[in-house]
């Protein structure tokens, strides 16, 4: 019944989407000046008050936080838990700052699985890259000034049109122009084209997939949602992603850009799944795509079991406030 239960509550599986924004632009544009004026170090110290304020004032996130950390973890998470994976938060979103600045110099990235994707930029095919809300997004986009290689990481944000017009005002408030990550808003009348264009360049596409749309999107009605076990119970997911790459006959990787204190990160790319293959039978297809999604929900597992502190969904993944 649990697994009923989660598939047929879609408007919920997108809660997330209608929980109102904390920040605002005056309070990114004070981050940013304090973050470049006064430097990473100095305003790191800032960082332990914020993080208790919301783990000690703010219930809501703090039951979701320990309902995930207790099967992330087990049953000895705690309150240290709690506080260190909102500390890894905010340290993500300062560091955001020196990122989309440029600031490479203040970080050790240490990148592997990359030539797979290589590869496919070299053959001007373009790949997904297929990610979750863990870790730095801006870390792996910092590839392109880490890189040596000939063949950089052209990284587009891939996204639907009202989330698209919130981060690309964050970006405008943060960012160099250079600097700023390209973004594709999905949704419109020229979003497939635009995006086969950019991968047909070359380019790459970025989607978060661990968090499904609201029922009333028009992107929601042309996928499904799929209810895997993670972490032990069952959630929701959604295939669209993936029958994106699969339209498009794409090579599908994962990424993830983890946080591992101080000044490290850890940059990921890893095979995920092939649609470049023209299928014929559209049993098969679908055979593919939902094989797909598994491994995806599998990677994933394993890196919240891996790096617990480094995966940032503070809302109600597993539906579990309606019972």
């Amino acid at each position: 019944m649990a697994h009923e239960d989660a598939a047929t509550r879609k408007p919920e599986a997108g809660d997330w989407a209608h929980r109102p924004e904390r920040s605002n632009m005056l309070a990114l544009r004070f981050i940013c000046w304090l973050a470049l004026r006064c430097g990473r170090r100095a305003t790191r110290l800032i960082l332990p008050p914020i993080c208790l304020y919301f783990l000690l004032l703010d219930p809501t996130p703090r039951r979701h936080i320990k309902r995930y950390l207790l099967r992330a973890i087990g049953p000895k998470a705690g309150w240290a838990d709690g506080y260190r994976l909102l500390h890894t938060f905010a340290s993500t979103v300062l560091d955001r700052v020196y990122f989309l600045r440029g600031r490479m110099d203040l970080f050790d990235v240490r990148v592997s699985g990359q030539q797979a994707v290589h590869a496919e930029i070299d053959a001007g095919r373009g790949a997904f890259m297929l990610g979750a809300h863990m870790g730095s997004f801006e870390a792996m986009g910092a590839c392109r000034q880490h890189s040596n290689d000939q063949s950089q990481l052209r990284l587009a944000m891939l996204m639907f049109t009202d989330n698209a017009q919130r981060i690309s005002a964050i970006l405008d408030a943060i960012s160099l122009p250079e600097l700023r990550p390209h973004i594709i808003a999905l949704g419109r009348p020229h979003s497939m084209l635009d995006l086969r264009d950019w991968l047909d360049s070359g380019g790459l596409g970025g989607l978060l997939a661990d968090r499904t749309l609201p029922a009333g999107e028009e992107a929601a009605q042309r996928s499904n949602n799929v209810v895997l076990p993670f972490l032990g119970q069952p959630a929701t997911f959604s295939d669209g992603p993936f029958r994106l790459a699969a339209l498009l006959r794409r090579k599908v990787f994962f990424m993830a850009g983890l946080y591992l204190g101080g000044a490290s990160y850890d940059v990921r790319f890893e095979p995920l799944a092939d649609f470049s293959e023209r299928l014929a039978d559209p049993a098969e297809r679908e055979r593919r795509i939902r094989a797909a999604v598994e491994a995806y929900v599998l990677r994933l597992e394993a890196l919240c079991r891996e790096h617990p502190y480094n995966w940032f969904n503070f809302h109600d993944f597993w539906l579990e406030d309606a019972h």
